[in-house]
This record gives structure tokens, sequence and C-alpha cells, in this order.
């Protein structure tokens, strides 16, 4: 091989001498084909180098091939189902390759044996992989397991012969697997007798998993099994196991059909059989090795009622929150359900952080018993932090925050979290080039969390899950914008979290209120807009924008979250977050006082008058371990009337796009609302505060993993925003209102990322370019023909570089 590959190198150029005289296209394939065939030869030479340095009469493991000869009743995707199952668990894997070639065991025999310590031996752990070298005994070891595993799927009578294959210095294991037709289940049936273990398992019976007519698999008797276990779990029967329920096959040859039956073992342990009932309930909610001897003295103990006993000589808690949580009952049978609940909402409250709980098994009289016990170790009540954080914000703000912390855990004695922060940060934007500004944000917040429904009024919620959240914030933020002007918001809020099931969660919050006031507009914000009251009107409409901006929000909040991560290990995950905002209303009903622009105020102040809907559905697909395919759809809407009739939504309710979150080729907030554009780094305004009433946004992301810590994207962006009503402040020309031509509007952009992945939280680098503007460039909106990475200008125009932490979505 490498004298032919050497003779051809020499026959390439004794005959292509003449042509560096040509074209320098042709000279450029040459040079391309001469690298290639170099690259060849020197595979060649390491493809010797690997076959001398393998043991004697030893082959390199190449892979595995697998023959699927099936009965005509199996179907091609069965087939195929087969076959990908048992290349999964082919052992062993070999060496990876690229076009043929093991380049990682190449890498490993480059310079020799290495000694101890040195190069070599480095070189050979950092880039070098030990050789998978083929066995006879690995194929006769791989022939029972994959024979179980297709009888395990109902193909009983299937067979699979194996042999290894050599091929020069290395060698296929080549697999043929004979699959005979698959037998099908006929009936269930349940054994029974009057013993209080069968009785339960024939009740246990009435919800099987197995139906008449489904494939017979034995993954799916183990899950009745365990189905089963815990059905007679929460019948009382403590010590039962799902080893011990036995389960009978009668096979049909003839017609492929199978009969099971589910049995007690007749020697299951006796304690098994035996349901038990709870006597006594002691809870430790003080618990720690250095007080265990006073904190679990019954002497210190009290009853708070007849459903169980506190053992706390400080009276830390009071007994209602216990109430709330421990669901195990006094006096009734044991309950596995009840007792993961229990041990559950004990974790989730958030006051504990260690909880145990022991079962002590008694008899009394003819009934067996058991005493509970659980043994609960407190987070300190009080604690204090201080927090330095790296922020990343839609808008391409990045920057950093310094937050002090006060945390009460136990606030009002019923596991109350209140917190109070106090915030300081500042920002600066990123890919705005001159005319970038910096922001310093200042604020202080508290939140008081109570772990249960604080209302007169019921909620339907999961009490397989955490308990419900009653929440009340107070809230203080003022953001310095750049010299310009300063924004004060207070907020306050009260409102409800709560889940339905392990899929849906709910989020209310009836009282709602913020305020938005600006103070120190500067002159040169006021010159500004002054001096370009002619040529760009836009940003005298923005001064009074912002300087008008002073307005109360009282509104409502409902919220609906929807998850399928949490209830499979599916490679397809769903999720839904949709959100529905009423304000103004009942203040509009009893309110008639008016400033002298003829709105409605509230304490002097206008407040809004809105609705407002969105929508935001991601949908995750793992393509292979190592690659994702994300994509998100979001929709919104805001429609103002009432006292807010033909104006936008207020500043804080808006719809932008752009940014390193959105549409990464545009910078935040440059296009929209319709074909009005702040798109270009030389021209950019720094006043960037309009946006949209409608917003309609799609985004796809090809994700793959390289490493431990970087990974790469490719993505698509699109989407624009638009003003309900008609608005003079961006002119016709915009045609900023949402129209039945939106289509024509949407703006387009793609690009590429790295993504450092460092556990606790990913950096992530985005480089991005428009290939459509929501208006004409050059005579129309793509601009694909127009990229030119050559071209300086271009690129100062149109490349925009995203910094930020987090996925985008």
């Amino acid at each position: 091989m490498i004298v032919r590959i050497y003779i051809l190198l020499a026959a390439i150029f004794s005959k292509n001498m003449h042509s560096l005289r040509l074209k320098k296209s042709r000279i450029c394939g040459l040079e391309s084909a001469i690298k290639l065939l170099c690259l060849l030869f020197i595979f060649s030479l390491n493809a010797c180098n690997i076959a001398k340095h393998l043991p004697e009469n030893e082959r390199l493991y190449a892979g595995t091939d697998i023959i699927v000869k099936a009965d005509s009743t199996v179907s091609k995707t069965e087939k195929e189902t087969i076959k990908e199952q048992l290349g999964a668990l082919a052992r062993p894997k070999p060496n990876k390759q690229i076009f043929g070639y093991p380049i990682k065991v190449g890498l490993y025999y480059l310079f020799g044996e290495p000694r101890k310590n040195g190069f070599r031996a480095w070189f050979r752990r950092k880039f070098g992989e030990e050789p998978v070298l083929a066995s006879a005994k690995a194929i006769s070891s791989n022939i029972p397991v994959w024979k179980a595993t297709i009888q395990n799927d109902g193909y009983f009578g299937s067979n699979v012969t194996g042999s290894l294959q050599e091929s020069g210095y290395k060698a296929r294991g080549v697999y043929t697997v004979d699959v005979k037709q698959r037998y099908y289940v006929d009936s269930v049936g349940f054994l029974v007798d009057s013993t209080p273990a069968r009785r339960a398992l024939k009740v246990a019976g009435r919800k099987t998993l197995i139906k008449k007519g489904d494939p017979y698999r034995f993954d799916n008797i183990k899950l009745e099994r365990e189905r089963i276990s815990q059905a007679l779990k929460q019948r009382g029967f403590f010590y039962f196991l799902p080893d011990y329920i036995a389960i009978l096959a009668d096979n049909d040859s003839a017609r492929h059909r199978t009969n099971l039956i589910f049995a007690i073992k007749p020697e299951m342990p006796e304690a098994a059989g035996v349901p038990y009932g709870i006597r006594n309930i002691f809870i430790y909610p003080n618990y720690n090795l250095s007080t265990a001897q006073t904190d679990t003295s019954l002497r210190q103990s009290y009853k708070s009622d007849e459903r169980f006993t506190i053992v706390d000589s400080t009276h830390r808690f009071n007994p209602k929150l216990f109430r709330d949580i421990v669901t195990v009952q006094a006096g009734k049978r044991y309950n596995s359900r009840a007792q993961d609940l229990t041990l559950s909402r004990f974790i989730n409250v958030g006051a504990f952080k260690f909880v145990r709980n022991r079962f002590e098994p008694d008899q009394q009289g003819d009934s067996a018993i058991l005493d509970v016990h659980y043994y609960l170790t407190p987070y300190p009540a009080k604690s204090v932090r201080v927090e330095v954080d790296g922020t990343s914000r839609s808008n391409n703000f990045n920057g950093s925050q310094v937050t002090l912390s006060w945390r009460n855990r136990n606030a009002i004695k019923r596991a109350e979290l209140l917190t109070i922060n106090t915030t300081a940060g500042i920002e600066f934007q990123v890919g705005g080039g001159e005319q970038s500004i910096t922001n310093y944000r200042l604020g202080a917040d508290a939140l008081l969390s109570f772990p249960r429904l604080v209302s007169p009024l019921r909620f339907r919620y999961d009490q397989r899950q955490a308990l419900p959240k009653t929440n009340v914030t107070l809230s203080f933020q003022k953001i310095i914008r750049g010299g310009l002007y300063d924004l004060n918001s207070f907020q306050t809020t009260f409102g409800y979290s709560w889940r339905q099931n392990q899929q849906v969660e709910h989020s209310f919050q009836p009282f709602n209120v913020t305020y938005v006031r600006p103070s120190n507009i500067s002159t040169a914000f006021l010159d500004s807009a002054l001096n370009n009251l002619l040529t760009n009107p836009y940003i005298y409409q923005q001064y009074l924008t912002v300087s008008r901006s002073q307005q109360l929000i009282l509104s409502s909040i409902y919220s609906f979250n929807y998850n399928t991560s949490l209830r499979s290990a599916s490679a397809t995950t769903f999720r839904l977050a949709t959100n529905v905002e009423i304000a103004g209303n009942l203040a509009n009903v009893f309110t008639n006082k008016r400033n002298d622009d003829g709105d409605k105020i509230i304490f002097n102040v206008p407040f809004a008058q809105f609705l407002r809907l969105d929508a935001d559905a991601r949908l995750y697909r793992k393509l292979t371990p190592k690659v994702t395919w994300a994509n998100r759809l979001f929709a919104g809407l805001g429609i103002t009337y009432g006292n807010s009739k033909g104006l936008q939504l207020p500043l804080t309710k808006q719809y932008f796009v752009g940014g390193s979150n959105s549409i990464r080729a545009f910078r935040p907030r440059a296009i929209g609302p319709g074909l009005f554009a702040r798109d270009t780094i030389r021209d950019g305004q720094i006043f960037q505060d309009g946006g949209g009433d409608i917003k309609l946004e799609a985004n796809t992301e090809l994700r793959a993993k390289f490493t431990q810590y970087i990974e790469g994207a490719v993505f698509v962006d699109a989407g624009n925003i638009w003003t309900y009503s008609n608005n003079d402040i961006f002119g016709a020309a915009a045609q900023a209102k949402f129209s039945s031509d939106f289509i024509k509007q949407i703006a387009i952009g793609a690009g590429v990322g790295i993504r450092i992945d460092l556990s606790y939280f990913l950096v992530r680098f985005d480089l991005a370019t428009p290939l459509r503007k929501p208006y004409k460039t050059n005579g129309n909106e793509w601009v694909i023909n127009q990229i030119d990475f050559t071209n300086t200008d271009w690129r100062k125009r149109n490349l925009v570089f995203n910094i930020a932490v987090g996925y985008p979505f």
C-alpha cells in the first residue's frame, strides 16, 4: 500500500509540473489533492504501525454486524427495534474511527512504548486510546444475553449465532439472529384465597397494567409486580416486596398466545402477609446529635392533638405546621403513599436540613401495629449571605450585581420563609458600539412565603406533591439609565402557587400593584430630543413617553405551566408557559376623577387598563446522547382599552425582540414595531425604549456536546413586534400596527455558538447575522446574497456578537 501511494504521488507531481503556470484555481485543486494523498499516506503508515504493535495473532475489534432473519409475521419496525436493541447490548465497544481509521489507537502507538513518566506517557494518556481486541469469548458471551433479551420480548424459540470475521489487522463480530413469531397475552389472572394478602391481591388485580392482546414483554411483567407490591403496601402490608409475587405463564405454541397468572409465593415470610396499623406518631422537630438525649426524651413531649406526639423542649415550631405536613394517621392502616407524601413535604417545606424516619413494629392483641418516629434536623432559623452574580439580560445588558440577603426560615413558627434582599449592580451594553450606555440598578425587596394557602377559598392541588404556597412581596427598584433619566418602580403582590399534578403548575396573583415614576430627566436627553425634532421625531416621542411614564398598574395575573419532562424519561420534552394579566377594570368602575388630559386617576396618578396574553411553547428532542434539537414558539398580545385606549402597553409590560435571548442576529430592541428599525450599529440610537403590544417569535437550535465542558450550536431565529392600535410615534412608513401583511415583516437571522458548561452555570457566545430584514435593503428584504465576511463595513453592520449566561431557551 505504501509503495502504491508513493508511485501515485510521484506520477501526479511529474504529470502536473507544467500546471504551475496555469490558473490559480487549478493549482489550488492540485495542492488539495496532494494534501489529501499525504493524509492517506500518513494513515497507511500508522495502519502498518498499529498492526505491528498489536499482540501476536490478535486483531483490532472494528465493530458489530447484525443480520436479522425474522418470521414473516414480524414487521419491519420490529426488526429494526431488535437490531437497535441488540446493538446497544453488544460488547466490547470498538475504538472510534474516522473514515475507517482508529485515530486514537494510532496516536496511542505513535511514539512507541512510553516509560513510566514523560512526554510519551502523557501523550498516550491525553490523546491515545488503548486498542480493543477482538475476542471469540466476547462473541460467546453476547449470544446468551441476546437470546434472553429477544425471548423476554415474547419471541420464544429465537436463536442467535455469531463469529469473528477477520480482515487485515481488524476483525468484526458478525451475528445472525433468527427471530420467531411473537407471543401475545391471551389472559391475565390472579390466584387468590381468603388470606389477607391474597384478598388484597384480588383488589389490586382490578387495575392491572397488562391487557389481553398486548405483546408479551417481561419488562411489563416486572412493572406489574412493582405495582401490585405498592398496592399492597398502601393497604397496610408494610413488609411486602415484589419478590414475593410469582408469575406463571401458560404458552399456546399453536396460537402463539400466553396466559399469565400472578400469585403470592407460599414461602413468603409471615410478617409480609399481615396488614399493620399505625398506633403512635412521634415527631422530633429539633433533633441533632448534640441534643439527641434531651430532645428525644418522651418526658419533654406534648400532644398537640390525638394525631401525634411532639418531642421538643424548645417548642420551636407551632404544632399546626405538622397537621399540614403529616398525612400518616394514627388508628389507620399503614399506607406507603401517605408515608412518601409526609417525607416529601418535610423535605420541601424548606425548614429542615435532614429528615429521617423509623418504624417500630409491635403486637397489640391480635393486631400488628407500628409506632412511627420522625427525626427532623432544622436549618438555622436566621442566616445572612452575600452573593456576587453575573447578569445577562435580553436587551444585551451584561454586568454584575451584589446582593445582601437576610433570611428567616421560621418567621411565624410554621416554617414561613421571610427573605429581605438589597441589591446594587452595574450593567453595560454589549454590541452597542459608540452608542452603548451603562445602567446602574439599586433595589430592595421582601418576600414572605407561607407553606399553605392563606385564603378562605379552596384550590384543587395534587396532595402527593409539595404543599401549596402563599406569597407576599414588596419591592423597590431604581434604574439609573446612562445619565439620561432614572426610572423608579414600586411593586407589591399577593398570590398563590400550587401543583395540580406532576406536570401542571398554577400561579394566581389576584393582587398586583406596580407604581412607575421617572425622575432626574437630564437636559442632555431633552436637548437631543429637540435637536432631532425634524430629522428624527422618534427621539422626541421617546422623550415624551419617558417623561409621561408615571403610571399605576393594578392587575391580576394567572399563570399556567405544563412540563412533560417530569412525567417520563422520553427523548422528547414539551413545556408550555402561559400568562393572562388583566389590569385597571375595577379602578375604572369605581373611579371618576380625571386629570387635565382626561385620564382617570387614583391619588393623582393615571392608571393603566389592558389585557395581556402570552404563551411560550418549547420542544426539546434528544437526537443522540450528545445532540439535542431545541425549539421555541412565542406569541404575545396586549390590548389597551378604557383609560389606556389608543395607547401602547405600559413600558414595563411591552414586548421586545432582538438580543441574546431573542433574535440574535439583531441588537436588542433594534427592530420593530413593524418596519421600524434601529439595526445598524453605526446609526443606532441610544434611546432604545420603544416596544410593541404584539409579539411573534420562533427559534430553532441544534446543540451538540463536544466535551464535558464545551458545546456548540447552530440556530435560526425569526419574529417581530407590532402595536395593537395606530401609533404616530413610529410614523406611517413604519407600518407599526399589526395587519394581515405581518408575515412580510418577519425578521430572520442565523448563526453559530459556543457554550462553556461549568456545571453550576453556562457561558454562551453566539455570533449571528441577518438573513431577512423586515424592510427592504437594496430593493429586497432578503439579504443572504449580500453576505460578505471579507467586507469590513458589512461585518460592522451585520455581525452581532452575543455574550450571555445560560441557554436562550
